[in-house]
């Protein structure tokens, strides 16, 4: 199933979505309970929730709504760095033995087909192609091979990065954050659909021409690996978001390097997931 929240009648909404484009507005039927996506994930057996609702739910199409990330409002986004190999490389860092994780705010995400902002202190603005993971159950303190028991489902993230705000000092954070910068969506495909999730083909274009290219097996710190290590030290609740970080390709590394500009198009696509496509637009 594909889970998605939009923005329909001056009002925040969540459904699933059918390939044609057809949603099933499923709010409509449970948001006296579940007031929010992240609501439902959290819920017992919540595919079984959706599926009833959908059964019964009003449906509006694709054109009809403005989206929104599909977890509007996380309360907590871990990003892990220097995930890939060849992106470690390329960088020049030393191997780590734990995950590198830093964080972003909702407020710096916005959706598919939203404009990627460029910020007016900076011209390196970089992407980089993550695949997204979304807690369902609660996760604390948990072993990696229990891990994936509490993933709701996956989906693409750009984390694109304001590089030399991000250099600033040790931590990536201020070049993580500024608003509108990662792109998120379009929608979550709930973790039935993916059969194992580092497996899949990851790739990112921009102006149509292959930037990044690899698949999710070569991360360094598996997904599971990276649910168990921040659940010991942070617990992670239903709708929070895990960027597992970007493979190699990145424009600062380039040479010339290869930032993104104003009327730019930048597309992630991940396998078995779909095509995140965001417009840059500059200040």
């Amino acid at each position: 199933m594909k889970l998605l929240s939009f923005f329909h009648e001056n009002t925040v909404k969540y459904g699933a979505i059918e390939t044609d484009g057809t949603i099933f507005v499923l709010s409509e039927l449970l948001s006296t309970q579940y007031p929010e996506l992240r609501d439902v994930l959290g819920s017992e057996s919540f595919l079984d929730t959706c599926g009833t609702a959908k059964n019964a739910s009003p449906t509006l199409g694709l054109d009809e709504v403005r989206l929104l990330p599909p977890i509007p409002y996380s309360n907590k986004i871990f990003c892990v760095g220097l995930n890939y190999l060849d992106h470690q490389d390329e960088t020049g860092h030393a191997p780590t033995a734990y995950p590198t994780i830093f964080s972003r705010f909702s407020d710096s995400q916005c959706a598919h087909g939203s404009p990627m902002m460029m910020p007016e202190c900076s011209t390196e603005f970089d992407f980089e192609a993550e695949l997204a993971v979304v807690i369902g159950r609660p996760a604390y303190k948990v072993s990696e091979s229990d891990a994936l028991k509490h993933v709701a489902g996956y989906s693409c993230y750009n984390d694109g990065s304001i590089r030399d705000w991000q250099v600033h000092s040790t931590q990536f954070l201020p070049g993580k954050n500024f608003p509108n910068t990662g792109a998120f969506g379009p929608y979550l495909v709930t973790y039935d659909e993916i059969d194992d999730p580092q497996n899949l083909k990851i790739d990112c274009r921009l102006n149509g021409q292959s930037v990044q290219s690899a698949t999710t097996g070569l991360m360094i710190h598996s997904i599971a690996r990276t649910i168990s290590y921040i659940s010991q030290f942070s617990p992670l609740g239903a709708g929070d978001v895990i960027a597992t970080g970007t493979p190699g390709g990145v424009g600062f590394t380039r040479t010339p390097p290869l930032f993104m500009k104003s009327g730019d198009v930048v597309e992630v696509e991940i396998e078995n997931i779909g095509i995140l496509r965001n417009e840059i637009v500059g200040p």
